[in-house]
């Protein structure tokens, strides 16, 4: 609405915005309502996780758990809520597979804009089954360096707390770049993490080599080389 610009009039009789009418000419009633979110939507997103996850289990697809749902069980806090939706990898040639193995399990699978993922939803919670991450597709070495943990009490493989910190470093870049997000994932997983290949992997570029640069002034991490220096001097 443009400033200043009068409010328009209601004809008399008609409802306010966001009520409706009934049709014999009675009080107007509010909109139906949407279902609300479960009391508790981080034990929804595990629920959600456990339930794809015994799918893909049962129907032998080669998977990893990843996203927020992964940090957890790598040793992350879910306090604040795990993130948005439960994400798995799996290999793109067996991507169509896994879609009907899903669909066979009753859920719907959606094909999205976006060319790397499918979406599905299951307990009222969205699902993406990722067959490229931010720095390539997702290939059986990375599969085969998930560690195998449990995800509120069903085991699953998990992507290694360094290949959750490559994924999540290397999607930085001028566009989308929240280090406040990704720092307490790095605080919370930095003994499990080969920080030397997570530079290797993605230090070379500005973003990622900014929030690495970060850490170290946070004393979260080492220095660069600082390892070897010490080991010379002794």
């Amino acid at each position: 609405m443009r400033p200043n610009a009068p409010v328009p009039a209601r004809a008399h009789g008609s409802a306010p915005p966001g009520l409706h009418v009934a049709a014999d000419g009675s009080e107007p009633h509010p909109p139906p309502r949407e279902p609300d979110l479960p009391a508790d939507r981080s034990q929804a997103i595990l629920e959600t996780t456990k339930k794809v996850g015994a799918v893909l289990k049962r129907a032998g697809h080669r998977f990893a758990l990843a996203g927020s749902v992964a940090v957890y069980a790598q040793g992350g806090s879910a306090r604040g809520g795990l993130q948005h939706d439960a994400d798995f990898c799996v290999l793109p040639e067996d991507a169509e597979a896994v879609a009907a193995a899903l669909r066979d399990a009753g859920l719907t699978v959606r094909v999205p804009p976006e060319d790397w993922l499918l979406k599905t939803t299951c307990l009222g919670q969205d699902v993406d089954i990722i067959f490229e991450l931010s720095y390539g597709p997702v290939t059986a070495e990375l599969l085969d360096r998930a560690d195998d943990l449990p995800v509120d009490s069903v085991q699953m493989p998990v992507l290694s707390a360094t290949d959750l910190l490559v994924g999540l470093n290397s999607a930085f870049s001028e566009h989308h770049c929240d280090f406040g997000a990704v720092l307490p994932v790095a605080r919370a997983l930095r003994e499990k993490v080969d920080w030397t290949e997570v530079r290797r992997r993605c230090g070379d570029r500005p973003m990622p080599a900014a929030f690495l640069y970060l850490l170290e002034r946070l004393n979260v991490i080492e220095e660069e080389g600082q390892g070897e220096r010490q080991g010379e001097d002794r």
